[in-house]
């Protein structure tokens, strides 16, 4: 009988991966870049700068660096000695504490700290979300196109999956009809993202009002994802969902990766917008804490600084980060509405992304979304986000959180790679 080297007959090792975690890994947005990068030959001749506009990091960027008060905060919590320990399971108090302060601001009604539940980043609240909904037969309603995190999470769980659209015709505004006939007995929740990845978009407060009810009427928690929260340069302001949390039950996930720019510091949270005491009636806090119990908990230090951060952020800051944001949303829709085979249904008003059609019949050699993507890192060195990573086949998810100049370099290349690949006839 043949053996491997370590003497153990072939085949008879009795581990093997866990199939629901290989099925979870495809639907990952950086396992998709990783592919379209690798279409980048290392060894051309071809020095022109790579463009990164499929991810939403800008912090490389010296228009985005985060607040220096940002930066002071945690090298005094390091070197203050005091936060070396373990944490909280949910967090440190203090920390919570200025969350549910900062979060109150945007609220009819005051937040308490035993509302929040720090993560190690907004990528854990995810993961706990679902984790804590998971039962045999759930479903989970999504929107689409979405952030696929949470079908990767889903998938992992055994919940299954189903999409309601986003329409591109109304500014990305949920279609509530077809939400409703989605779910039946065992719908337990529905995820509303706000401003929006990868739409760019800023729900309006009438329609967060419309969503809350019909979340009522089905009898399903909200998960509200504001991980973009206040980062809106529209005619829309932000309204957080938990403005609804007397009409529905609402876990509120967040962080303070994209408004500080800051999405290595991995500190994110869950809170409970809830007044009428729901998801203590159901267990769902219990279960959330218990969960808290078996993982990993975000950096002391870091929870440490946070109450500095928030208190002493200037608005200077924040007011600068809009701003070059919205000058790079004006940048991008204009340059995109000079390439006719890309259609950008609506100007972004929110986050730091776009999501536009490809119009395939007027492109030579170009099969779909994926090919266009891979061909344009290989020859404009230019990274776009294929809308089938966000659920939309033959769209493109476009991100203007770079800097300026990095950014019409970008949008020019890709001009020119959709003039070179135009049909004649068009």
């Amino acid at each position: 009988m043949e053996k491997d080297g370590g003497g153990v007959a072939a085949g008879g090792w009795r581990f093997q991966p866990n199939q629901a975690l290989m099925a979870a890994s495809s639907l990952s947005v950086r396992g998709v870049l990783t592919k379209i990068m690798a279409n980048i030959d290392n060894e051309s001749e071809d020095t022109r700068p790579r463009i990164p506009l499929g991810h939403g990091d800008p912090s490389a960027f010296p228009c985005f660096r985060t607040a220096p008060e940002a930066v002071d905060a945690v090298v005094s919590a390091l070197r203050s000695g005091q936060f070396n320990c373990y944490a909280p399971c949910a967090g440190l108090a203090p920390a919570r504490r200025a969350i549910a302060d900062y979060l109150s601001g945007d609220l009819p009604y005051k937040l308490s700290p035993d509302d929040v539940y720090l993560t190690n980043g907004c990528a854990q609240a995810i993961e706990i979300v679902v984790s804590i909904l998971a039962r045999p037969g759930a479903n989970i309603l999504l929107p689409r196109p979405g952030y696929q995190f949470y079908a990767a999470r889903a998938a992992y769980n055994g919940v299954e999956v189903r999409y309601f659209n986003l329409l591109p015709e109304s500014k990305w505004e949920v279609d509530l009809d077809g939400l409703e006939a989605l779910a039946d007995e065992n719908t337990v929740a529905m995820v509303i993202v706000n401003p929006g990845n990868p739409c760019g978009n800023t729900f309006t407060y009438q329609h967060l009002a419309k969503v809350a009810n019909t979340a009522k009427k089905l009898g399903i928690m909200i998960i509200a994802d504001e991980v973009y929260e206040h980062l809106t340069f529209g005619s829309n302001p932000f309204v957080p969902m938990g403005m609804f949390g007397e009409v529905v039950p609402v876990l509120t996930l967040g962080s303070i990766s994209k408004r500080w720019v800051v999405p290595g510091w991995r500190l994110g949270w869950i809170v409970t917008n809830d007044p009428n005491g729901v998801l203590h009636q159901t267990k769902i806090v219990e279960c959330l804490k218990n969960y808290l119990d078996i993982s990993c908990d975000p950096t002391t230090f870091v929870q440490g600084a946070i109450p500095q951060i928030i208190r002493n952020t200037n608005d200077d800051f924040l007011r600068h980060t809009i701003s070059v944001l919205r000058q790079t949303a004006d940048i991008c829709y204009d340059k995109l509405k000079e390439i006719d085979s890309i259609r950008c249904p609506s100007k972004p008003e929110g986050s730091m992304f776009v999501m536009v059609k490809l119009d395939l019949s007027r492109l030579e050699d170009i099969h779909d979304d994926m090919d266009f993507c891979s061909k344009l890192a290989k020859e404009e060195l230019v990274i776009v986000l294929p809308g089938c990573a966000v659920g939309f086949k033959n769209w493109l998810r476009i991100t203007f959180a770079v800097a300026p100049s990095a950014l019409e370099d970008g949008l020019e290349r890709l001009k020119s790679f959709c003039l070179k690949h135009s049909k004649r006839s068009c």
